[in-house]
């Protein structure tokens, strides 16, 4: 299969950012209270649907911290990400859990496989014409009654559906949150409740982080 030129860039850009990037994000859960708040509340509702194990998916996982946390809730979760690098790292991290080499675009699980599927700032750095792809695989691996929850940083406003900027790893984009919506209910993702945090006097960028949680019917 022939990549794409951003998710290629992507990667080489992550794996040689991969230990610098473990070391900073390790622990950023720790004086996130509202980001632990709303994992938890996805790992209930996952964990409600009560068919199964609930097997969770941890889109562009990184290092694996998050896939971890989401372990000890209780969820049986797997982490995947486009850097080779990243997973490394993770495995070396956390022996006990999986991770996988592999992208959002063309994922390597089965239809309807997953209860819930986490991408937690992955769908930032794909192009916005390349999103749709991204999307259709989150509905196609979900389960009927399986949960995303998605997290990105909101774009100016609503006469601003995306917006580029500049991430200090890759180029990146912003997402005005209905507008994401819409798109998430056009491919049978609809919405349950989001997050919204507002940025702090202390944060490099001043953005709102936005939560969303979606169900697929």
């Amino acid at each position: 299969m022939v990549e794409h030129d951003a998710l290629s860039a992507t990667r080489e850009a992550y794996d040689a950012a991969a230990p610098t990037y473990a070391q900073l994000f390790r622990d950023s859960l720790g004086d996130r209270p509202l980001d632990r708040a709303i994992l938890g509340g996805f790992a209930e509702v996952v964990s409600a649907r009560g068919d199964g194990d609930g097997q969770v998916a941890d889109l562009g996982c990184g290092p694996g911290h998050v896939t971890a946390y989401l372990d000890e809730l209780g969820l049986t979760v797997f982490g995947v990400d486009a850097s080779p690098e990243m997973i490394k790292l993770a495995r070396q991290a956390y022996p006990g859990l999986r991770f996988d080499v592999g992208s959002m675009a063309a994922l390597n699980i089965a239809d309807g496989e997953l209860g819930g599927v986490l991408s937690r700032w992955s769908i930032i750095h794909t192009p916005p014409r390349e999103l749709p792809v991204v999307l259709a695989e989150f509905h196609r691996v979900l389960a009927p009654g399986g949960h995303l929850l998605v997290g990105f940083s909101a774009s100016a406003g609503p006469s601003h559906p995306t917006q580029v900027f500049d991430h200090t790893v890759a180029p990146a984009y912003r997402w005005w949150p209905d507008h994401l919506a819409t798109m998430l209910r056009e491919f049978g993702l609809a919405e349950v409740g989001r997050m919204v945090r507002e940025p702090q006097p202390t944060d490099r960028r001043q953005f709102q982080e936005i939560q969303l949680l979606a169900r697929k019917a």
